[in-house]
C-alpha cells in the first residue's frame, strides 16, 4: 500500500511520472464514451456532470462577492444552486453561465495538468473540490452522491499505485471532457419540445438581452472546444 501520510503527501503532489502509454489512454476515452452515450448508463453517470455543473455555479457565485446560501442534488440529475446578491450585473450572469461549461473547463483543466505528467495532484484538487462542494449541499441525495464520488477518489488515491491512478486520472479527465458535451444538446432538445422556461440559457438570456439561442450556441462552442483542445493534450498531439 502506498504511504500517503502527511510527512509524505507535498511530495506526493508534485511528482512526476510517464504518461500513460496511447493504448491506455484511448482506453480511458472508451470506458468514458461508454459512460455517457448508452441512455441507461448516462442516467447514473451524469450526476457527477451535475456535480460540476453546480459546483461550477457556486464557485463563480462565491469568486464573484455573491452569497452561497446552499447547493441541492437531485435523483433526476438536475441540481439547484442558490445564492444571494445583486439579481443582475456581471456576477449573475458569469455565476448563470458558469454551470453548462463547468465540466468541459474542469476537464479541459484536468487535461492540462496531466500534460505535466501530475495526475496524483489532480486526484487531490478533485477530491478537495468535492469535500468544499460538500459543505453546502443541503439535501440527502445530493450528499450521498458528492459522497460516493469523493469515496471513489480517495480510494484511488490510499489503495492503488501511482500506475493506477493515473490511468484513473485520465479517465476523470476524459469522462468530463466527453460528458460536458451532452448536456447542451440535452437542453438544446429541451427547448425545442417544450420552448423557453427557466434554463440556464434563458436565465441569461433575461440578464443579457442575448437570445437564448446564442447562449446554447455558447455552451455548444465551449464544450466542443475543451473536448477538442483536451483530448488533443491527452492524446499528445
Amino acid at each position: 500500500m502506498p504511504d500517503h501520510t502527511p510527512d509524505h503527501l507535498p511530495g506526493l503532489l508534485f511528482v512526476t511520472q510517464p504518461a500513460p502509454e496511447s493504448w491506455i489512454v484511448i482506453a480511458t476515452a472508451v470506458a468514458a464514451l461508454v459512460a455517457v452515450v448508452p441512455r441507461p448508463l448516462w442516467r447514473l453517470s451524469r450526476n457527477a456532470i451535475t456535480i460540476a455543473h453546480e459546483g461550477g455555479h457556486g464557485l463563480i457565485a462565491v469568486l464573484t462577492g455573491r452569497r452561497l446560501r446552499s447547493i441541492r442534488l437531485h435523483s433526476d440529475t438536475s441540481g439547484l444552486t442558490v445564492s444571494r446578491g445583486k439579481p443582475t450585473g456581471l456576477g449573475m450572469i458569469l455565476t448563470a453561465a458558469a454551470g453548462y461549461t463547468a465540466a468541459p473547463l474542469l476537464g479541459l483543466g484536468g487535461a492540462a495538468l496531466l500534460g505535466t505528467h501530475r495526475p496524483v495532484l489532480l486526484l487531490w484538487l478533485a477530491t478537495l473540490l468535492l469535500l468544499a462542494l460538500l459543505m453546502m449541499v443541503r439535501n440527502l441525495f445530493g450528499i450521498l452522491t458528492v459522497l460516493l464520488v469523493g469515496g471513489a477518489f480517495n480510494l484511488f488515491l490510499a489503495y492503488t499505485g501511482p500506475d493506477v491512478q493515473a490511468v484513473f486520472a485520465y479517465a476523470v479527465v476524459w469522462f468530463l471532457l466527453i460528458g460536458g458535451v451532452r448536456p447542451a444538446f440535452e437542453l438544446q432538445a429541451q427547448r425545442r419540445r417544450e420552448g423557453g422556461g427557466d434554463s440556464d440559457a434563458d436565465q441569461l438570456g433575461r440578464l443579457t438581452h442575448v437570445p437564448p439561442t446564442l447562449w446554447l450556441l455558447f455552451f455548444h462552442a465551449v464544450s466542443l472546444c475543451c473536448l477538442i483542445g483536451g483530448g488533443g493534450w491527452l492524446l499528445g498531439l
